[in-house]
């Protein structure tokens, strides 16, 4: 495996996942561990290699990903997020294609936290008028 590589930084919730794209053949590794291993679900799987399929590059890099933090969900989603990041370094000209499937764009959505006097983030204790 070469020294050179793109990075790039993913979030989502409260995961984090540093992302670094070299050339090579195909393989993703996550904290050490193949994706298969790291993420047994098929579902987050596809969801990591979106952005690769999409810009038909799943054969093109090898992918080394640092991720902590969350859930496996929130870390597979903070995964697609860096891919997609780096592959913009490796080539801009990807940009519109990711832009579009919003592959860039990060999601801002996290848990809300609990307000005093409310029974959670929203919901109020129960009212009892007598």
């Amino acid at each position: 495996m070469s020294t050179q590589f793109d990075y790039g930084t993913g979030r989502r919730k409260t995961a984090t996942a540093r992302t670094r794209l070299y050339a090579g053949s195909g393989n993703i590794e996550i904290n050490g561990r193949p994706m298969e291993q790291y993420f047994p679900r098929k579902t987050l799987q596809m969801i990591i290699r979106q952005p690769l399929v999409l810009t038909k590059n799943t054969e093109r890099f090898d992918i080394k990903v640092n991720v902590q933090g969350g859930g496996q969900a929130g870390q597979a989603a903070a995964v697609r997020h860096g891919i997609s990041r780096a592959l913009l370094q490796a080539d801009a000209e990807l940009r519109g294609i990711l832009k579009r499937a919003g592959f860039l764009t990060r999601d801002a959505r996290k848990k809300e936290r609990k307000k005093y006097g409310l029974a959670a983030a929203r919901a109020r204790y129960q009212y009892s008028k007598r």
